[in-house]
């Protein structure tokens, strides 16, 4: 394909093929409704179903069935959307099927502003399921995020067998920028663990030394077990509380001992630093220009990019971190993100830069507070 110009959705929709997805369904709903147009036209020919369900719900329904019947799938909303998604995330958590959901978000709450960008889902994306469990939620600032981080999100969700987030917001998903796909630095394609089919399956029991089942799909010649109630490693339903403590020990394990493993992240660094700009997402672009024109005019400060946001990367931000000051968080929120840095950074100056009105936050207003506070 070569060099191109692609939306962000468009090349989300083209790194979910590349990482070997071959089923997506979704509900029309702007800013996402491009994704579920660009799957529609690459699926069918690739051996792939593409569908609309009758209403996000039924969408990620779909979603959750053909992923454990094997194939890699994919859905994709906006904020209203992930509100109906909730029990159905719930499931995919307790449940450990792997499915990738793409969150364009916009100017909320409810039905909000659909054409106006945010970053208010970003809180809701970690607790938005019943239970409470770790949950991964990828950041892209660009459309090349857009298509490599669709990739690692598909070989996060078979690594873990999870359900992992793409926060990807409006701003993101629907400029336009030129892509080289034949220079793109792509991860290698990973798969689900499968299991043994000669050997008694157990379809939520782990292997010593391992937090994630091994996958056998449902359909086929040996019997798979699935409920979404409370259930032990052979997936009846259990009342049992040390089945149930060692279950939920588990999936929770499989995410939070990861998470040096699934940070992903880029910087700009410069020497004995006084200040560190933490962004993500589209003000990370904002970010960038502004500690640039700080460098320029003699002053000192640092860009950490976050793209990994759950589960939170706190050995890198304590890093990072260490030699500043201070610390600024831009958000197009009230603050949300910033409640982590907060946590994991006590005793440092934090500085917060909160706006959601539907306008991007700018450079300038980034670097006036790196220069004057």
């Amino acid at each position: 394909m070569g060099l191109t110009l692609m939306e962000g959705n468009e090349a989300i929709a083209w790194g979910a093929l590349a990482a070997g997805c071959r089923f997506f369904a979704g509900y029309p709903i702007t800013p996402a409704t491009t994704i579920y147009n660009t799957m529609l036209r690459l699926l069918p020919p690739n051996g792939g179903i593409c569908l609309q369900g009758e209403d996000e719900i039924a969408s990620i329904g779909f979603c959750l069935g053909a992923s454990m019947a094997g194939l890699k799938a994919m859905t994709a909303t906006s904020g209203p959307g992930m509100s109906l998604y909730s029990e159905q995330i719930s499931f995919a958590l307790g449940s450990e099927i792997p499915i990738v959901i793409v969150d364009v978000q916009r100017l909320g709450p409810s039905t909000g502003s659909a054409t106006k960008g945010a970053d208010g889902d970003i809180q809701f994306l970690q607790w938005g399921n019943s239970g409470g469990l770790p949950v991964i939620v990828l950041a892209p600032v660009d459309v090349k995020d857009c298509y490599v981080l669709t990739m690692q999100a598909f070989n996060l969700a078979e690594r873990f067998r999870c359900p992992v987030f793409l926060a990807a917001n409006k701003e993101v998903s629907m400029i336009r920028e030129t892509l080289d796909l034949e220079r793109l630095r792509l991860p290698e394609v990973l798969e689900r663990r499968m299991a043994d089919g000669r050997e008694p399956f157990l379809p939520f029991a782990a292997r010593e030394g391992r937090y994630v089942p091994d996958f056998l799909p449902i359909g086929g010649q040996t019997l798979v077990r699935q409920t979404s109630s409370t259930h032990g490693p052979d997936g009846y339903i259990t009342t049992d509380p040390n089945q149930i403590a060692l279950m939920q020990a588990r999936r929770f394990a499989k995410i939070s001992t990861a998470a040096s493993k699934i940070t992903c992240y880029d910087e700009y660094p410069v020497a004995n630093p006084d200040t560190l700009v933490i962004a993500y997402g589209v003000t990370a672009r904002a970010a960038r220009a502004a500690v640039k024109r700080v460098e320029e005019s003699g002053g000192k400060a640092g860009l950490l990019v976050l793209k990994t946001l759950w589960p939170v990367p706190e050995a890198l931000i304590r890093e990072k971190a260490a030699p500043c000051r201070r610390v600024i968080v831009p958000e197009m929120n009230l603050g949300q993100y910033v409640r982590e840095i907060e946590r994991i950074l006590p005793g440092k100056t934090i500085d917060f830069i909160g706006q959601m009105n539907g306008e991007l936050i700018t450079p300038g207003r980034i670097q006036e507070v790196i220069q004057h506070g």
